[in-house]
């Protein structure tokens, strides 16, 4: 077993958490609570995430965590993606608005750590809608306003059999508000330790409701600043890079300063090897601003005793703007040009250069979504009853880019000599506007749906009677995620992109039944099958049984098989041309060079047309006990398996897949590499295909209790722990990594939430926890490397007013904790993992009416 190195403040919080909640003091932040809650137990049918059957069971066969509206309140979260952040579930983190990316405005929900693209994402029992700037990661939380939800149901099993692709590292349902009379308004503002992440969050919500009908609607803003590098934690270390004012040295086959330019200002300095580089630090933004704007309406209407319609529509609009330092890139110029190094070598001059004279690369994002569902529910007897209804979604995602370059025109203006490399900032501002440009993207993702179910009951078994449920899903999809014109042929330098574009009809039918063959003993079966118009067809089985022995023990299980169906993203995208640089000894051999040299190979991306869907197979099993009223436990075991995962195939894998396919496997259907009688390389169609294994299992653990002390209030705690026991992926060569508790994989995450209520007035601390984590000596990247546990604790307080007004104050990190300086995926730090705001002091007023 892998042992980390951890101080003593980390190990107090971690056996802390695991040990129990013996003298936790403080307030109402029930943040992960088990669906039994209280206030929903009812003997009316209900349905519940994870089954389309109506029942009336208090704890079901399958896990389901519930995070209500007084547990998001009692954050000073602003944004869904914010909330789900620190769920347990989140194992290895998720992805959040970052500047420097190709999705930029994005925040994804990733369970189990096996992608956001393998965890479904809903909203109302529906399927969430697809971003457009990276389709195969599934939904945008951005686009689900905060302000509009009730509460966040987690299925931690999987449910390809309910609800179809993707759900196989577990399902996030997110319920929006039905249920509100009255007027609510509600300001927020939070101010981080850090320079720039101020949050914002302003809302208004309206309810009325009527004997026959229900309706609510509200508007909301939120927002948060931008951060910039050299205001975060490792941003005062100067940035080091090759392309700061260099040129290519012939003599010493080398990068040297370019001589005559003074390499100590405007963001240049110099390294101890004497090359020129470039504090990107200085300029870059690490996080990028985000302003959320939404306006949701819902409602119902019950047009006579058996039928009722039922409505909702939101609109969101997303914007966010991201800095990026100037441009780097290779230039050349021809010998004898002003700009030669060496005049009369006959050799060319090849720079690298970073174009700070041109400015900073600035991207400005706006995405809109429209989301519209109309809907009819239906006694038509007793026993029968059915759901239809149709819906419509709209997505579009727009960026603009100013300040990069066009590779063609910068040489031409440094070899006529009106861009002078020892003098950049000298250059006239026409010069500089006439080799600049902006870019652009436009991508949409619109779907429409038409659904239907009928939900009856069939004949009385020992344990009640015996229901089932059949449905039909109908959904058509329309995708396209176009680049400029200069951005696809690859003449901007510091941007690239690929487009793709294209639709898909899938065509659905399902089922479940119940089978209660006693009070205590019942099995649930499933099935879906699914048809695609592109890749083609899956089918997904499960069965789900509950046993309760004891009046206070339940125990649980299921088995079950689901899919991931491949992004269009992935089975449209254009075919597109690249020089890959590769290693091929054949090509070496044949161009008279070292068989170790390094070469360019044509290189063609394509769709794969043999691409298929992702499999799993999964299992679970746990335990539900409440040996006492004050306390209820659980424990689930889980275990999936993730077979021909979608994995994109380089130019280098094909090659070694060619020399060595009793090492590497033979190359993937659809791709394929073309050589001449000598073994030279002409060509190479790369792209994504079926390859490769995974694997993991753990075990989730709950702990709630609930004590009242009369006069004294009432104190909650709930701790949640997740621990993986096995990460392991099989790579394209088949070799099995085992990632559990390497850096950026965590395997133990846990929260501890307490609440206290004391009349008119609230107390909350929660803590959250992320174990140590480190490499093994053998990884091939940082070997050895190790980070500790880290922890951190939000605290509230709030005071309901005589006026129905709620003052709430807190601090979230209030101990200003900051992740160690451990370089992750290009930053000083895991970005998906941890934050870097330090202490969020917040303040936030609700009134309502």
């Amino acid at each position: 077993m892998m042992k980390f190195n951890r101080n003593l403040l980390s190990d107090a919080v971690r056996y802390g958490l695991l040990a129990g909640l013996a003298g936790v003091v403080a307030a109402p932040a029930a943040f992960a609570q088990e669906a039994e809650d209280a206030e929903t137990r009812t003997l009316d049918r209900i349905e519940v995430t994870g089954s389309r059957l109506k029942r009336a069971d208090i704890e079901g066969a399958v896990p389901v965590i519930v995070i209500d509206r007084a547990s998001i309140d009692a954050t000073g979260d602003v944004s869904v993606a914010d909330v789900l952040r620190d769920s347990t579930f989140a194992s290895f983190g998720n992805f959040r608005p970052q500047s420097g990316s190709s999705a930029q405005s994005l925040a994804t929900v990733d369970l189990r750590g096996l992608g956001s693209g393998r965890t479904l994402v809903l909203v109302d029992g529906r399927r969430a809608p697809t971003n457009p700037m990276s389709a195969s990661s599934g939904a945008d939380l951005n686009a689900i306003p905060l302000a509009a939800v009730e509460r966040i149901e987690i299925l931690s099993d999987g449910a390809s059999a309910v609800y179809g692709s993707d759900a196989i590292g577990g399902v996030v349902n997110i319920i929006l508000r039905k249920d509100f009379n009255g007027a609510e308004l509600r300001y927020g503002y939070g101010q981080t330790a850090v320079q720039g992440g101020d949050l914002e969050d302003v809302s208004a919500v309206f309810g009325t409701s009527s004997d026959r009908g229900r309706l609510i609607g509200g508007a909301s803003h939120s927002s948060r600043g931008m951060v910039f590098t050299r205001d975060q934690i490792g941003g005062n270390v100067l940035g080091v890079s090759t392309y700061g004012n260099n040129y290519y040295d012939w003599d010493t086959e080398g990068p040297a300063p370019v001589p005559g330019f003074s390499c100590d200002s405007n963001g240049f300095w110099t390294l101890s090897n004497g090359l020129c580089s470039f504090d990107f630090n200085s300029v870059a933004a690490n996080e990028a601003s985000v302003d959320n704007t939404s306006v949701f309406v819902r409602g119902d209407y019950q047009i006579n005793d058996d039928w009722t319609v039922y409505l909702t529509a939101t609109t969101t609009k997303v914007e966010t703007f991201g800095r990026y330092a100037p441009v780097p890139g290779v230039i050349r110029v021809e010998d004898g040009t002003p700009n030669d190094v060496v005049q009369g070598d006959d050799l060319p001059t090849y720079f690298y250069h970073r174009f700070a004279a041109a400015g900073n690369r600035d991207n400005f994002t706006d995405t809109t979504n429209n989301d519209f569902l109309l809907g009819f529910q239906g006694q038509l007897t007793d026993t029968v009853s059915v759901d239809f209804g149709a819906r419509r979604t709209s997505y579009k995602f727009i960026e603009t880019g100013r300040g990069y370059v066009i590779s063609s025109l910068a040489e031409l203006a440094a070899n006529a000599g009106d861009y002078i490399l020892t003098d950049p900032f000298g250059a006239d501002p026409d010069v500089l506007n006439g080799f600049t440009a902006t870019i652009g993207r436009n991508s949409f993702y619109k779907s429409s749906e038409w659904f239907g179910n009928v939900n009856f009951d069939l004949f009385e078994m020992g344990g009640g009677i015996s229901n089932a449920v059949v449905g039909a899903e109908y959904r058509e999809d329309r995708f396209a995620d176009v680049y400029d014109s200069l951005s696809q042929a690859g003449v901007v330098l510091g941007s690239s992109g690929g487009s793709s574009g294209g639709g898909r009809e899938v065509a659905s039918v399902y089922f479940e039944w119940l089978l209660p063959f006693s009070s205590t003993f019942d099995i649930t079966l499933a099935g879906r099958y699914d048809d695609y118009s592109d890749y083609g067809s899956d089918f997904s089985p499960k069965v789900a049984a509950r046993w309760q022995p004891l009046e206070n023990l339940t125990v649980r299980g299921s088995w079950g098989q689901g899919f991931r169906a491949p992004g269009l993203d992935i089975l449209t995208q254009a075919r597109t041309f690249s020089a890959e640089p590769v290693n091929d000894p054949q090509s070496c051999a044949a161009l008279g060079q070292p068989t170790t040299c390094q070469l360019q190979v044509d290189t063609y991306f394509i769709a794969n047309p043999q691409l298929a869907s992702e499999q799993s197979d999964q299992f679970a099993f746990g335990l539900v006990y409440d040996p006492v009223d004050w306390l209820d436990l659980s424990v689930d075991y889980y275990n999936i398996r993730v077979k021909d995962t979608i994995s994109e195939i380089s130019a280098q894998d094909i090659i070694n897949m060619n020399l060595n396919p009793a090492e590497w496997g033979e190359i993937p259907a659809g791709l394929s590499i073309t050589r001449l009688p000598n073994g030279r390389i002409t060509e190479i169609v790369a792209g994504y295909a079926n390859e490769g294994d995974l694997e993991t299992d753990g075990i989730d653990f709950r702990a709630n209790t609930d004590f009242d002390f009369g006069g004294a209030g009432r104190l909650q705690n709930r701790l949640t722990v997740s621990w993986i026991n096995k990460y392991d992926v099989t790579t394209i060569n088949g070799e099995v990594v085992e990632y559990a508790g390497r850096l950026g994989y965590p395997d133990l995450r846990a929260n501890l939430a307490n609440d206290w209520s004391f009349g008119d007035w609230t107390f909350t601390w929660n803590v959250n926890y992320i174990e140590g984590q480190q490499n093994p000596p053998t990884a091939s990247g940082a070997p050895g490397s190790s980070v500790g546990g880290y922890a951190t604790n939000d605290l509230q307080v709030a005071w309901q007013a005589p006026w129905n007004g709620k003052v709430a104050v807190g601090a979230m990190n209030a101990g200003n904790r900051y992740p160690e300086l451990v370089a992750f995926d290009g930053r000083p730090w895991n970005f998906y993992l941890y934050d870097a705001y330090g202490r969020t002091v917040y303040l936030r007023y609700t009134q309502t009416f």
